[in-house]
């Protein structure tokens, strides 16, 4: 039982440092124009990514199976969709790589999130921004350039993520 619990881990930690090495599997980089895409906001209901300019884009790529995802959106949820769901100045969407409806809607019950999990089943909105390796999030400021982006889950990183967006939210609320 010992030696299986060890592999695990081991197991475990090896996927968490992979998921968080230096990143050379990025298509985009800070400065760069936010890549055009359009996406299901519901079923049925298609949008493109231009439709949120002058908001705060906050996009996240995951995968219900991914370990550090599931450690890094109960923190989203909580630092930072219920502090600004109702602001207008803000957009939130999670992308769930190679998976449809069938399991993010169950998914999102299942966790007792309230922000918009939406399905990226090729890939297309993924390959956009990464050739590989989640959880990742991107935001793009009012103008649709990308201001911030991340791989895999980091406490400190995720704590400048939260600093950064309330601080672009609060001097938008101030102008």
């Amino acid at each position: 039982m010992k030696k299986i619990f060890l592999s695990l881990f081991t197991l475990l930690i090896t996927v968490s440092v992979f998921a968080q090495s230096e990143d050379k599997d990025t298509y985009t980089k800070i400065g760069d124009e936010a890549p055009s895409f359009s996406f299901e906001i519901e079923k049925g209901k298609t949008v493109n990514i231009a439709d949120y300019k002058g908001k705060l884009i906050l996009i996240n790529l995951f995968a219900t199976w991914c370990p550090p995802c599931n450690v890094e959106l109960p923190l989203v949820q909580k630092n930072i969709w219920e502090k600004h769901n109702d602001d207008k100045n803000f957009a939130f969407f999670v992308f769930g790589r190679e998976e449809g409806w069938d399991k993010l809607i169950p998914y999102k019950a299942k966790r007792g999130f309230t922000f918009p999990i939406l399905p990226d089943l090729d890939r297309t909105i993924f390959n956009k921004f990464a050739k590989q390796s989640i959880p990742r999030n991107i935001l793009i400021d009012e103008n649709g350039k990308i201001i911030y982006q991340s791989m895999g889950y980091e406490e400190k990183e995720f704590e400048a993520l939260v600093k950064l967006i309330n601080d672009k939210l609060n001097s938008a609320t101030t102008k």
